[in-house]
């Protein structure tokens, strides 16, 4: 018989990652990062003139941010411990939107952390490689975790089958974000989701 699977995020569901990016931006480039932006459409503004970035510059700190920073990121509160324990009933698998290049430096991040589960990464929506991974894996159960709405839309309409929680790990970002219409729970504490995550597994897959 499979095992369930777990398809989770890494940034804000394992590790934080706006407050680093927020930090670094603001020592290194003299740029404030408003939080409570989460689009990050207006959310990155020089300090000295009060400018907003533009969307290729953001992608630009973005990238940089990801190709030498990732060590300033750590893990949320419980995530690392919740995994290890879900990992004796389910296949875990990372599934994380970032570039090819910053793959490898993701891999050996969260290996540093003892995360040993295999790393996919992935840009746009999240719904066809979940889908990829679940005809892969054939599991009895299929759990996707995920900080942003529109990945639990991506999913829903992939792989209907998939229990879907939305999970902030931010709480200065949470308390902006309204729960996806996508999911089928919104849960920001791995110590709070754990037994979620648990009944959804052993009951099987989710209504389509």
């Amino acid at each position: 018989m499979t095992r369930p699977l777990i398809i989770t995020d890494c940034d804000e569901v394992l590790l934080h990652m706006v407050v680093p990016f927020r930090d670094w931006l603001d020592e290194v480039h003299d740029i404030h990062f408003d939080l409570s932006n989460h689009s990050f459409i207006d959310a990155l503004r020089r300090k000295a003139c009060g400018t907003v970035l533009e969307v290729g510059e953001v992608w630009t700190m973005l990238r940089a941010f990801f190709g030498s920073e990732m060590h300033r990121q750590y893990p949320i509160d419980g995530a690392l411990e919740t995994l290890a324990r879900l990992s004796a009933i389910a296949d875990i698998v990372v599934l994380t939107n970032i570039g090819e290049a910053e793959h490898e430096g993701r891999i050996a991040q969260l290996r540093k952390l003892g995360v040993e589960h295999p790393v996919y990464w992935n840009q746009g929506g999240k719904g066809a490689p979940a889908r990829r991974l679940i005809d892969e894996y054939a599991p009895s159960a299929v759990l996707f975790v995920d900080d942003l709405a529109q990945h639990h839309d991506s999913v829903a309409e992939h792989a209907p089958e998939a229990w879907r929680l939305h999970m902030v790990g931010e709480p200065l970002m949470a308390r902006h974000i309204p729960p996806a219409p996508a999911a089928h729970a919104r849960i920001d504490s791995w110590a709070a989701a754990e037994g979620w995550i648990r009944e959804r597994l052993a009951q099987g897959r989710a209504a389509a």
